[in-house]
């Protein structure tokens, strides 16, 4: 017997077998992880539309709490850019307390979908919804980034997409030329970089190499128009006080949308992530278990003026490389971020915005899957349709409103494939048993009794095929004495296909035509008898094959001669 609560933290594995060398390893994987993500977290945090701090306090008690309870060996989680567009949009209409909220929900969300075993249901979100939005995210952290790479003097840049870009060419005049210079000096180290170092992440290097420049140019050179964190923000180099979360009916239902975004977001990235990770290392995660770890972090992460949280696929494939194999290194990331913040973090304020404004511009051309949305271009029209949908209603509109339109189009549109494959099909005198499946016998053609009448249905009997079975029905001459259903490929059955069926049995029985059914399997034959149609047609007339029924049907015809 399996336990109800699918809830089994790698960490607890790991540590019954761990070792020195197992340790030292993830020593030094958690160290270099550690430092990679320092820019990332003070990046996202910024762009999102709070302290840069924040980024780091996510990524410390997030990151710690994913790897302490998380079903992965190998995940790192954070704050990542996918919800840079989504955390910004709270902010500019709800706050910080909103999106505080909206985390909390979201986080709620994601542990009821790991108590309900729904970690693998995820991943069968369609690939061009997945490409759609990430490309859209993409494209949209792009947009936000151009107003510190050129240092345009902007008191208000709108939230839309459009009036953003409107906004840039009515204030182009204003551009900072040394902040230019300085974007495109730390995207230059950022893509030369892993030439002559494959350790040390390209953006650390931006950051310390870039920050010395900027710092020589302001206090020995007079240059002092290139603007800096410390510029804009106000450096708290502590872990700051737990803080009480209210809840209300109005706020609640105002942020459902958006934390049902977070939560989808967080749990299709954090799988994904999980995913490559196994692949990589010859282990596989339990994605319930990471739902779980996921939800818990984001329900904590806010107490601490945190933004979401999630699992980090870079990050990830960071400590893949460097050795990490256990939970442990994640924690000890999480410990190093901690020191940085504590130690060194007045020293953040030297960081130039337009060198962030470079690191993710960077974020967001890895982000973008360019190749793989021009490959997917060349798929059937229907993921075409669901991926421009996305990415179009990602950028021009917000991310909750493309999930939700998206996964419609996907679901509606893999409906309208599956009715189109399902046929209904009427056969009369003889029933070809070529490739039958059903029963082996020696005979191709079977030939029916006179005023026998065999109804196929191939594919499954839903909601989506009912207007078709109905057609073929009213499309019938002759009423013949007896109608075989045959079902032997209908591999499941919902109550509009049950309902149909009643429908035609109440008909038959008004015309005193008798209702036969074959090769019904196990699944819709439990439908049969929970519903009690069984006992409406009768369990001798539910046949387990075509010969089966044909005998019932001459029985029938013959009572009906006598």
């Amino acid at each position: 017997m399996t336990s109800k609560l699918d809830f089994h933290p790698k960490l607890l594995t790991a540590l019954k077998n761990y070792s020195r060398e197992k340790f030292m390893a993830d020593l030094m994987a958690g160290i270099i992880v550690g430092i990679v993500a320092l820019p990332l977290a003070i990046a996202f945090g910024i762009a999102s539309g709070v302290s840069p701090e924040k980024g780091l306090i996510t990524a410390i008690i997030g990151g710690f709490i994913v790897s302490f309870l998380g079903g992965s060996s190998v995940q790192i989680g954070g704050p990542t850019g996918a919800f840079i567009v989504i955390v910004y949009g709270i902010i500019q209409n709800f706050g910080i307390e909103g999106l505080a909220i909206a985390t909390v929900m979201a986080g709620i969300m994601l542990v009821i979908l790991g108590l309900l075993r729904l970690g693998t249901v995820i991943k069968f979100i369609p690939y061009p919804i997945v490409v759609g939005f990430t490309s859209g995210i993409a494209l949209t952290i792009f947009t936000t980034q151009m107003k510190d790479l050129f240092g345009l003097t902007i008191e208000h840049v709108p939230a839309d997409f459009i009036s953003k870009w409107i906004t840039y060419g009515q204030h182009i005049s204003t551009i900072n030329w040394w902040s230019l210079l300085i974007g495109l000096l730390s995207i230059g180290i950022i893509v030369v970089s892993p030439k002559f170092s494959k350790k040390i992440p390209g953006s650390l290097i931006a950051i310390i190499v870039v920050t010395l420049i900027v710092f020589v140019m302001k206090n020995y050179l007079g240059i002092t128009t290139i603007e800096t964190i410390g510029d804009r923000f106000t450096i708290n180099a502590s872990l700051p006080e737990p803080e009480a979360i209210s809840f209300n009916m109005e706020t609640i239902n105002l942020l459902l949308p958006s934390a049902f975004t977070i939560a989808m977001l967080g749990a299709i990235e954090s799988l994904l992530s999980a995913t490559v990770a196994d692949g990589v290392i010859g282990n596989k995660h339990n994605s319930n278990t990471e739902l779980i770890a996921q939800g818990v972090a984001n329900i904590v992460v806010p107490i601490f003026g945190g933004i979401p949280v999630t699992g980090a696929i870079a990050r990830t494939m960071t400590n893949i490389n460097n050795g990490g194999r256990t939970p442990v290194a994640g924690l000890i990331h999480a410990v190093v971020l901690l020191l940085i913040l504590l130690f060194l973090g007045p020293l953040t304020k030297h960081i130039p915005m337009a060198c962030l404004a470079g690191v993710l511009i960077i974020v967001s051309y890895n982000m973008s899957e360019w190749r793989t949305f021009r490959s997917l271009l060349k798929n059937p029209k229907s993921d075409v349709y669901v991926l421009l949908a996305t990415f179009f209603l990602t950028v021009i509109f917000d991310l909750t409103i493309a999930i939700e339109i998206g996964l419609l189009m996907a679901m509606f549109l893999f409906m309208r494939r599956v009715t189109e494959t399902t046929r209904v099909s009427v056969v009369r005198d003889v029933v070809d048993l070529s490739n039958d499946g059903e029963i082996q016998h020696e005979e191709e053609m079977l030939k029916l009794p006179a005023r026998v009448e065999v109804y196929e249905i191939d594919g499954p009997f839903f909601f989506g095929v009912a207007n078709k079975f109905d057609g073929v029905m009213k499309s019938i001459g002759d009423k013949p004495k007896v109608r075989i259903i045959r079902m032997r490929k209908v591999p499941f059955m919902d109550s509009t296909g049950l309902h149909n069926l009643e429908s035609l049995l109440r008909l038959s029985e008004a015309e005193n035509i008798r209702m036969i059914l074959s090769g019904v399997n196990s699944e819709v034959r439990q439908v049969l008898i929970k519903s009690g149609f069984d006992q409406k047609i009768g369990t001798e007339n539910i046949c387990s094959n075509i010969h089966e029924a044909i005998t019932r049907a001459e029985a029938f015809t013959e009572e009906c001669k006598n």
